[in-house]
């Protein structure tokens, strides 16, 4: 007994002495655009009445429509078209200046996009309201896009609008970029992070999509502001296996298709480590602690003390399993053609986000050497992978404008908290030319409204539409008028 109460006095004295140094920012002074939530909300509903669908390979598909959905926000946002330099980087992507009076500053990049994903075949009448309608109705604006993420867009141009017809001069250039192939892994983004290239000049910071205020937090059941600090990398591997061919009625001990299925078991049994290491994890649990109970949250102020713990209990679950580590999922797998027939090849792709902490080049070194023991079977990238992007400064003031306005909108006592995007986003390309990179669109949502993105009956509360422009307000206003950082 007393060697426990001294573990217990041990434990207790080492967590004062330790852990995290995450603290919550302080909020900054809101910066009002006074716009009106039946403004914004026909302006969504408008905007979601535009199928702005991409397909992959096809930069110009639906040229048509996006050409049309870019005229309707240079009617709703005049200024924005007429004030700002407006540069066509072609593949309907768009990039606007704003030239700041201090050419020395590095800019401040926010960034959207004006795609859509379709809606699956054969859903449609799940639907309350057609996808593509735009309608609004019981205190929501209903239709594709409507979080992911015309109203994001909507609301950062209407920020913008604000600014320029109340004069705003700023000292910092203010980039806003819209991607128009986001949801297919295109190359618009990757056009917006040239310009920079070629110029010489690198973003400050960049702010994309990918966090929210969520309104019941699972691991608290309370609000809380999720910034995302980080983004996973991807990478799809194919895996090869190679054997005797022939008739079915003499098989060898080992078949491709055998062998292949050998591949994969070997690879899911040698998974990558899971750890709080190198990512955000730490300042996520540090942040949220003061919101959970009893030994939970001792144990979520001190993940330098109790991260073997912590782990353990993550890996438990399939979501927060995935902020710990690569992950593994095989995902199409092929290999015959005649159910008589012996196929001498059979494939397998498996497609991996990669931690941050995780290189394409690790990652692939890892896979083969789960397999080293399997002759006949190779492994290869199926197409170029892509790095997970540095994690973003939790300090600074650059992290102080982010922050700060998400704690300014946000509900009293609502923590900030960083977190590892495990999905992928536009603002990846930007590793390159950018100091920090930050992912967050100020909508309170609930959980079930989030599990509608790329779902059926994706909608936008009303009342956050206004919300959401102050805090792009806001951030546009810091950032213009912070001198050198």
């Amino acid at each position: 007994m007393k060697r426990v109460a001294a573990s217990l006095v041990a434990c207790l004295v080492l967590a004062a002495c330790g852990g995290s140094s995450f603290e919550q920012p302080e909020p900054v002074a809101p910066d009002r655009a006074g716009l009106s939530e039946e403004t914004l909300a026909r302006q969504l509903a408008e905007a979601i009445a535009y199928p702005t669908i991409a397909k992959a390979g096809e930069p110009g598909h639906n040229a048509e429509v996006f050409a049309q959905f870019q005229a309707f926000l240079a009617r709703e946002y005049p200024r924005v078209f007429e004030q700002l330099d407006v540069t066509d980087l072609g593949h309907g992507t768009l990039w606007f200046t704003l030239e700041g009076s201090d050419a020395s500053l590095d800019p401040a990049v926010l960034i959207a996009h004006q795609d859509v994903v379709p809606v699956e075949p054969g859903t449609e009448g799940g639907w309350t309201y057609p996808a593509f309608d735009g309608v609004i109705a019981d205190g929501y604006v209903w239709g594709r896009g409507a979080i992911d993420m015309k109203g994001h867009l909507v609301t950062l141009l209407a920020a913008m609008e604000s600014l320029l017809e109340d004069g705003f001069a700023p000292q910092r250039t203010i980039h806003i970029g819209l991607g128009a192939d986001e949801e297919v892994a295109g190359i618009g983004a990757g056009l917006m992070a040239s310009w920079l290239e070629e110029r010489g000049r690198r973003a400050w910071f960049v702010l994309d999509e990918g966090g929210s205020l969520v309104l019941d937090m699972p691991l608290t059941g309370r609000p809380t502001a999720l910034i995302a600090v980080g983004e996973k990398g991807y990478l799809t591997v194919e895996v090869t296996a190679r054997a005797r061919g022939g008739h079915s009625s003499s098989p060898p001990q080992r078949t491709a298709v055998g062998l292949l299925a050998r591949a994969i078991t070997a690879i899911e049994d040698h998974p990558f480590e899971m750890s709080l290491e190198g990512g955000p994890v730490d300042e996520m649990l540090v942040a949220l602690a003061p919101d959970m109970e009893g030994l939970q949250g001792f144990a979520a102020s001190n993940p330098g003390l109790f991260g073997a713990l912590i782990v353990d209990a993550m890996k438990d679950e399939d979501a927060p399993r995935a902020m710990l580590g690569t992950t593994i999922a095989p995902t199409v797998i092929e290999g015959g053609i005649v159910e008589n027939v012996l196929p001498q090849h059979a494939t397998a792709l498996i497609n991996l986000r990669l931690h941050p902490r995780t290189s394409t080049e690790d990652a692939l070194a890892h896979l083969r050497e789960a397999v080293a023991g399997l002759d006949g079977v190779t492994i290869k990238p199926h197409a170029p992978g892509s790095e997970a992007p540095p994690v973003a400064a939790m300090e600074g003031r650059a992290w102080e404008i982010v922050a700060g306005a998400a704690a300014a909108f946000a509900p009293e006592g609502t923590p900030v908290a960083p977190s590892l995007l495990v999905a992928g986003t536009d603002s990846r390309f930007f590793a390159g030319v950018a100091d920090n990179i930050y992912r967050y669109s100020p909508a309170r949502i609930e959980m079930e409204d989030l599990s509608r993105i790329h779902g059926t009956d994706e909608r936008m509360k009303i009342s956050n539409l206004p919300v959401m422009a102050d805090y792009f307000r806001t951030v546009m206003v810091e950032a213009g008028t912070s001198g050198a950082e």
